[in-house]
């Protein structure tokens, strides 16, 4: 199950938005430029990347800040442009575009912070947006729980996308994380499934003062849960699978 779009793009140029999406590709890009052997990668992330163990010797603070720039891969960093696309305009839109990217900043911070205390003696080091992002899919669940958003699903011969409230495929998502995390500390899993859930916790406690602002209930009440204008509207194609009718 994949999200690939919401049904909500904003009615203001994201500009923030456009801006880290660009930034993360370019830092990226020039890290497979310059970075030609392991020891080079290494040594950039020892630079760049969050180190728990640096930190708690004192050092590596930069890391704590520039990790969010950085990715291990094209589908690390595919996919969470991707979410960071479909979430991320409508984010900008409520909080404006100086507070959309201190919030988007602060959640990565607090992504970093919950992955730093279960293991402040790590040598593990953690790289990706997806905590700061995370933080954006928790602001959105709060201010959009019925905002459509369409999911790929792939199920071998299953092809189908499929609109979803936005409350049940952010609720999966951070249940994933969350049960995820309880298993990696035991099986020593890679993914650092508790900066996505320090950042979707954080996410959604910053915003709670905007939607209290907006009426709380109320706005949900107002706007059905939805972004308040209106939604776009996609035609859907039948999957090419073709259907075999059960013979009686």
């Amino acid at each position: 199950m994949l999200p690939i779009r919401d049904h909500n793009p904003s009615e203001k140029v994201p500009f923030v938005t456009f801006a880290l999406i660009a930034i993360n590709i370019a830092v990226f890009l020039y890290d497979m430029a310059i970075v030609q052997t392991q020891a080079q990668q290494w040594d950039f992330y020892v630079d760049y990347a969050f180190f728990p163990l640096l930190v708690s010797e004192g050092q590596g603070y930069t890391g704590i800040l520039t990790h969010m720039f950085l990715h291990g891969g094209w589908m690390h960093l595919g996919g969470n442009m991707l979410f960071l696309w479909i979430y991320g305009d409508n984010m900008e839109e409520e909080l404006g575009h100086v507070g959309f990217l201190v919030f988007y900043l602060l959640a990565g911070l607090a992504a970093a912070w919950l992955q730093y205390l279960p293991d402040p003696e790590s040598r593990v080091p953690m790289v990706g947006a997806s905590g700061a992002i995370a933080g954006v899919m928790g602001g959105y669940l709060l201010m959009f729980p019925r905002a459509r958003v369409d999911v790929f699903i792939f199920l071998i011969v299953i092809i189908r996308i499929i609109p979803f409230p936005a409350w049940i495929v952010l609720g999966l998502w951070f249940g994933l994380q969350f049960f995820n995390g309880l298993s990696a500390d035991l099986s020593g899993g890679g993914v650092a499934y508790w900066a996505h859930v320090g950042g979707f916790v954080a996410g959604f406690a910053m915003t709670l003062p905007v939607w209290l602002r907006r009426g709380a209930r109320r706005y949900w009440v107002r706007t059905e849960g939805h972004p308040p204008h209106p939604e776009a509207q996609y035609d859907f194609m039948d999957s090419s699978v073709p259907r075999v009718r059960r013979r009686k």
